[in-house]
């Protein structure tokens, strides 16, 4: 029972003079705005306060489990003996990772019930790029998903309005106060979410770089470390991974056109973007040793190559899109996939070595054609994006397509300006210093 003698004022003061809050100053806060009982002003306050003086691992923590306990909370035991595994990306330009790594692990056997959200700004959505295939359906109810999982291993929806809606309350009032980028409410967001989830383990990948959040590597590894301490804390055992993002990932950015290459590397992993492919192929091998279904890395990534050269996992995707509304098999999917009606070219002013390619920028582009969302209520468009020719390391001659702008109609006078902006964001270089790093993880 928390003191009654607390009061909104008196946190709002101690925070604001950088002065530690107590676990019932903290949960009594989340009440109050879940409750409706502390208005939108004094939230916004108190986020500022924080923004600024910043909490305890302590105080994060608590923040967290009261988040997580301001709603619902998954019951996933029906599905045990198997461990349920909980994936998560901080989110990148690209970033269709979940598409292919969920499906390799459910084909291992290890339940997948992944509650995935949309895109904002320009950073993809994985419901996004779901819902571009005709007749998938991301909203299912918990009980349906659960009863999918236990047949199938698999079920990819949209993220519960009912657990943790104390987050969705501060995200809002963080969105538009500037207090985006403090690492207590940033942990507390993910963390509260994933563990009102119910899964037995959770796997974090924690992006770093221009096409990141975090655009450090340091800046990343202590996300990583605050979100695993919480999560260990919390009794459900958290690992993480670092993953560069400072090119998009896989030569695909947008919906459609994501869902297509995410397929295609299901189907015939050896024709993939070889940086893509490393990155599904050791994200998926941590997911099986985080599920004790691997002993080393090694092991690990044997397994998941043999179930992509199988077709196992293709398999399972075809099999959770099919479940979920979608057409039957990985081929019916691609042929139903839509497509935009124009397809500019964008050639390379020179010729030389791409040593960059900005994801940021990139991401910003694709938001710019229809694919992303400046606000919640935006409409995105799922044929529209941006499929890369060349990515960094390769060679590329003057004249040569780098890339192809997959276009509206109504945008076609836009499609210089379009041009312009994806070769300011690719650098290339005649006569390069050394070769450009491609590709790090790091398991923490």
């Amino acid at each position: 029972m928390a003191d009654p003698a607390i009061t909104i004022g008196q946190i709002l003061t101690k925070k604001r003079d950088g002065e530690e809050l107590t676990t019932d100053e903290i949960g009594f806060f989340v009440r109050g705005i879940t409750g409706g009982t502390i208005p939108d002003y004094q939230a916004a306050a108190w986020l500022m306060a924080v923004f600024l003086r910043g909490m305890t691992r302590r105080e994060t923590r608590d923040l967290t489990l009261a988040m997580r306990d301001s709603g619902d909370k998954l019951d996933l035991s029906s599905l045990s003996p198997h461990p349920i595994l909980d994936k998560h990306s901080t989110g990148g330009v690209g970033d269709k990772t979940t598409l292919v790594v969920a499906p390799i692990l459910a084909a291992a056997g290890i339940p997948m019930l992944k509650m995935s959200g949309r895109g904002l700004g320009f950073s993809g959505g994985t419901v996004d790029k779901l819902e571009s295939i005709p007749g998938f359906r991301s909203e299912l109810s918990i009980s349906e998903a659960i009863d999918q999982v236990r047949l199938i291993r698999l079920a990819l929806i949209g993220q519960s309005a009912d657990l943790a809606p104390a987050d969705k309350i501060l995200y809002a009032l963080r969105d538009v106060t500037a207090t985006i980028e403090s690492l207590p409410l940033i942990a507390s967001s993910i963390m509260s979410k994933k563990l009102a989830a119910g899964a037995d383990k959770i796997l974090l990948d924690v992006k770093a770089g221009r096409g990141a959040f975090m655009k450090t590597r340091d800046q990343a590894e202590e996300l990583a470390r605050l979100l695993i301490s919480i999560g260990n804390e919390a009794g459900v055992p958290t690992t993480a991974i670092l993953s560069r993002m400072d090119e998009p990932l896989g030569r695909a950015v947008g919906n459609a056109v994501e869902v297509e290459e995410a397929v295609q590397l299901l189907m015939t992993p050896g024709s993939a973007e070889p940086t893509f492919l490393k990155f599904c192929t050791e994200l998926a091998a941590h997911g099986l040793i985080a599920a004790s279904t691997a002993a080393t890395e090694e092991q690990a990534i044997e397994r998941v190559k043999d179930l992509l050269s199988n077709g196992k996992a293709a398999r399972k995707f075809g099999q959770m899109v099919r479940a979920q509304g979608g057409p039957d098999g990985c081929e019916a999917i691609l042929a139903s996939l839509p497509s935009a009606p124009i397809k500019h070219a964008v050639n390379a002013r020179e010729s030389g070595m791409i040593v960059s390619i900005d994801a940021e920028a990139v991401g910003r582009l694709s938001m710019e054609m229809g694919a992303g969302r400046r606000a919640k209520s935006d409409v995105i468009d799922p044929a529209v994006g941006i499929v890369f020719t060349h990515k960094v390391g390769e060679q590329a001659a003057k004249g040569e397509a780098l890339a192809h702008l997959h276009i509206r109609v109504q945008d076609e006078g836009k499609a210089e300006d379009f041009e312009r902006d994806l070769l300011n964001a690719c650098h290339i270089d005649g006569q390069p210093d050394a070769e450009p790093e491609l590709f790090w993880m790091i398991a923490l």
